[in-house]
This record gives C-alpha cells, sequence and structure tokens, in this order.
C-alpha cells in the first residue's frame, strides 16, 4: 500500500472533514424550536440550561420533569419542591423584577401568556417562552412544550407525567363517597374573591370528581365574583386555596 506524505494528507482531511460534518449534525440536531401559547415561534441553538420560572406552575413542572437544577430564579410564589425556596425570588408574573432577571443571564424565562412583561424582556434580548396551563387539555400541551424545549424525551417526560397526573385525578374520583357526588362546591384561588370556573384545570377537575360548580360556564375560568355571589349561591362546600387561606379575612355573610 503506497503511504505516501500526500495520500495521508488527502485522507486526514477526508477524516477532519467528516467529523466536522457530524458535528455539525450534532449540534443542528440539538437545535429546539418551540410554539408559546401566544403562538410565537422560539429558536434555540440548544435545550437552555439557565431558566427563569415566573409561574409555579411551570416551576413544579421543570422540576417533575426532573429539570430541577437548571432553574436559576423563580417568582415569588413558587415554594415546591423545596429545593427552589432557596434560589432567588424574581418577583411575581404581574411584577417581576425585569433588571434582576437580565442580571442572571437566563436563556430562557418561562411566564404566562397574560402578562406584560414578555415585550420589555424581549427587547432587553432575553428569550421568552409564555405558557397556559388553564385546563387540562393546557396543562398537557404545556408538559409537552417543555419537554421539547428540556429535551426530554416524551416516554421519559411529558407523557409519563401526564399520565401520572391523570390516574391520580381518576383514582380520587373512583375513592369520593357516593354522598359527596353531586356537592355544589365553590373554589376561591385568590384572594378578590377570584373563583376556580368550569373552564379551568381546576373546574375540570371538580366535573371529573363529580361535584357541581356554583360559577356558571359564561363567567370565564377565573373570574373575580362580588362575596354575596357566594352567599347567594350557597354552596355546600367552600374551598380556599392555601395562599388565599393564610391571609383570610371573613367575607360578610360567610
Amino acid at each position: 500500500m503506497n503511504c505516501s506524505p500526500a495520500l495521508v494528507r488527502r485522507w486526514m482531511a477526508g477524516v477532519l472533514c467528516a467529523l466536522a460534518c457530524a458535528a455539525a449534525g450534532a449540534a443542528a440536531a440539538q437545535a429546539i424550536d418551540v410554539t408559546d401559547a401566544r403562538d410565537r415561534r422560539v429558536h434555540f441553538d440548544r435545550p437552555p440550561e439557565r431558566i427563569v420560572s415566573l409561574l409555579p406552575s411551570l416551576t413544579e413542572s421543570v422540576c417533575e420533569l426532573g429539570q430541577c437544577h437548571r432553574l436559576v430564579g423563580v417568582d415569588r410564589y413558587s415554594n415546591w419542591p423545596a429545593a427552589v425556596q432557596r434560589l432567588p425570588q424574581m418577583g411575581g408574573g404581574i411584577d417581576p423584577h425585569v433588571e434582576a432577571i437580565v442580571a442572571l443571564r437566563p436563556d430562557v424565562v418561562l411566564l404566562s401568556a397574560s402578562t406584560r412583561a414578555s415585550d420589555r424582556l424581549e427587547a432587553l434580548g432575553v428569550k421568552v417562552v409564555a405558557l397556559e396551563p388553564k385546563t387540562h387539555a393546557d396543562v398537557r400541551q404545556v408538559l409537552a412544550t417543555l419537554g421539547t424545549l428540556l429535551a426530554v424525551p416524551p416516554q421519559e417526560g411529558a407523557e409519563r407525567l401526564w399520565r401520572v397526573i391523570d390516574a391520580g385525578v381518576q383514582a380520587a374520583a373512583q375513592s369520593l363517597p357516593a354522598r359527596a357526588r353531586g356537592a355544589r362546591v365553590y373554589f376561591e384561588v385568590s384572594r378578590g374573591p377570584y373563583a376556580a370556573g368550569t373552564a379551568s384545570f381546576i373546574g375540570e377537575t371538580l366535573a371529573r370528581l363529580g361535584a357541581r360548580n356554583v360559577v356558571p360556564p359564561e363567567l370565564g375560568p377565573f373570574p373575580r365574583l362580588n362575596p354575596e355571589f357566594v352567599v347567594r349561591a350557597q354552596p355546600d362546600v367552600l374551598m380556599v386555596g392555601n395562599s388565599s387561606m393564610q391571609a383570610l379575612v371573613p367575607y360578610p355573610g360567610w
């Protein structure tokens, strides 16, 4: 075999070219595009490693997908799992600390589609993915989007997690005593009072449990109500979210 220097150089050039192509292909394979709740397509050259979450449900979802270590900042209401309580707090979804978020140099900020901070963050060069987990279908889609964004295989991440959630609701429904079925329920999600309507995730869950929501569908997923509305509705059960209950001041007539 002729192993002249020229032949060796050509062979090495071919190998290096092949390796470069393979590396380029691998890098391209890591590129990610997701479409968020604003119907905006957001491109990432690689899965984000530094994440700020401004919504508790998104914080918990990232952690449930096994990626809690990527979080570098959260909103003031994110308190689960316990590890996130040690992270810098970036305000709330309505009043985020934009300058502090930028200083963290996040690869992406996860937030609600209803927040007005998206445009300001994007104007400062921060990538934003807005997600809105209001209903059961929304939650499943949000998990799938986060799984894609974080490069977590569906069977190990979003699909597995959704099966766990769905099975949990089904098990709860089956364990509910017969006398509790059909109970008329009011669920307060936050002070205002803001209630969980029939179109919300909580409302859909109550329906699967066989309960009847006293909030009519036409009021939307999370309407703000007059406390007198609840008195007139005369629910069998009043349910109040923990964050609201901590500062609960009795409404007149309750």
